[in-house]
């Protein structure tokens, strides 16, 4: 395998990090520099690897023994496992450089990184060179390599930096990868990261932060968009986001909703968070008896769905949006399968299991769960009309501590 002497980091981007005897430790997700004053190239520290469950380690760049376009290659020894944070004076070149405005000493021109590339010295590896485009951030301008020593600005803040070169670089990232990749950025950053997105895939990845990053990003969008991306997200998270704010600013935002989108969220914030109705979701799969095997089908390949309201279809009478007419029962996708396409789902409904009011607290729904091996529940009111339904999903969000989706520490070795 041969050693590159010069790499730019973004072609590092998602690269496996294997150990010397082959085996994948996990995948490259950033690199940690340490930016020097005056002309001094930033000194490269190492790796941020992500491995298991989207935790990330510190992979110092001595481990490094080769680097080739198909993966990175560690010497022999043991990797520290703790999570990986950033240190004081520390930057992340793809999430911090990317998009910075510098300016070139000798003409004054401002230019926006693209790239940065890093380079092995005898001793050391060093960021030499930086990809920048000219013209400010036009994507059309033209593109240049300057060295290190030709550009002065990065070692200080930017009050707009744009997110467009970060992105293109993580671009096929899911939304959950997404958001633990932008979970470690400064407030700043992450409203620039925000701006950049569009509702759809901000939406996905509001979902994916703690709480007090979700509120943060909220409240640094202007009004309007802050309505969009809340009518993108799921009505249950939504309300769920909406239940961090004060309650006169969530009402001022739900009043800039559609009333179609705003009506389903109202309806969940009635309910506490820690009950049925809290934790459910009102889009569920909703069919009426007359509907065949091969439409029902058709409705859970969905790719919107999760794999919990994938697993099952709830059949009742019309009207088929929440609240719906009576609640008939649920046709299981296993069963679905097993049917002749043309079978109606009023023929395969399972009726043994008891549906939940939305007043059942989330004790009796994990039981409910749990008794009868099931991923998710259909919850009814009074008149035995479908709700919505809670999901294993939407339980073990309730069951975990509150910063499980964080995931770092302190510690480094």
């Amino acid at each position: 395998m041969s050693t590159a002497t010069r790499v730019f980091v973004a072609r590092l981007a998602g690269l496996p990090v294997l150990d010397p005897d082959g085996d994948t430790v996990g995948r490259v997700r950033d690199v940690v520099v340490a930016l020097r004053l005056g002309r001094d190239a930033p000194r490269v520290l190492g790796l941020a690897v992500e491995i298991a469950a989207r935790r990330r380690i510190f992979v110092p760049i001595s481990r490094v023994t080769s680097v080739d376009p198909e993966a990175v290659v560690l010497t022999t020894g043991t990797v520290s496992l703790r999570p990986f944070s950033r240190r004081p004076g520390e930057t992340l070149v793809l999430a911090e450089l990317l998009d910075r405005r510098l300016v070139v000493r000798e003409s004054g021109e401002q230019v926006t990184v693209v790239d940065a590339a890093m380079e092995q010295t005898r001793t050391d590896w060093l960021i030499s060179r930086v990809a920048v485009r000219r013209g400010g951030r036009r994507r059309r301008g033209e593109l240049v390599q300057l060295d290190w020593s030709e550009v002065v600005g990065p070692s200080l803040p930017e009050e707009e930096q744009g997110a467009a070169n970060l992105l293109a670089v993580f671009e096929k990232l899911r939304p959950a990868d997404l958001a633990h990749l932008i979970g470690d950025l400064s407030g700043k950053r992450r409203a620039e990261v925000a701006a950049a997105l569009d509702d759809e895939l901000l939406a996905d990845v509001l979902e994916e932060l703690p709480e007090d990053q979700q509120v943060e990003l909220l409240n640094g969008l202007e009004d309007d968009r802050a309505a969009d991306v809340l009518e993108a997200m799921a009505p249950d998270d939504a309300a769920d986001l909406l239940g961090e704010l004060a309650p006169a600013e969530a009402e001022r935002l739900l009043g800039l909703m559609e009333p179609e989108e705003a009506g389903p969220v109202r309806q969940l914030l009635a309910y506490s968070d820690d009950t049925a109705g809290g934790l459910m979701t009102s889009e569920p799969v909703v069919l009426g008896p007359s509907t065949t095997v091969a439409e029902a089908l058709a409705a859970v390949r969905n790719p919107d769905l999760s794999p919990a309201l994938a697993a099952q279809v709830y059949v009742v009478r019309p009207p088929y949006d929440t609240p719906t007419g009576r609640y008939l029962g649920t046709a299981h996708f296993q069963r679905l399968l097993r049917e002749p396409p043309s079978s109606l789902v009023s023929a395969v409904v399972d009726t043994d299991v008891d549906p939940l009011a939305p007043e059942c607290p989330l004790q009796e729904v994990t039981r409910h769960l749990a008794s009868y091996n099931m991923v998710a529940v259909p919850i009814v009111d009074s008149e035995q009309r479908l709700l919505g339904a809670v999901t294993v999903d939407d339980v073990l969000d309730h069951l975990l501590p509150e910063d499980w989706r964080e995931a770092r520490g302190r510690a480094r070795g």
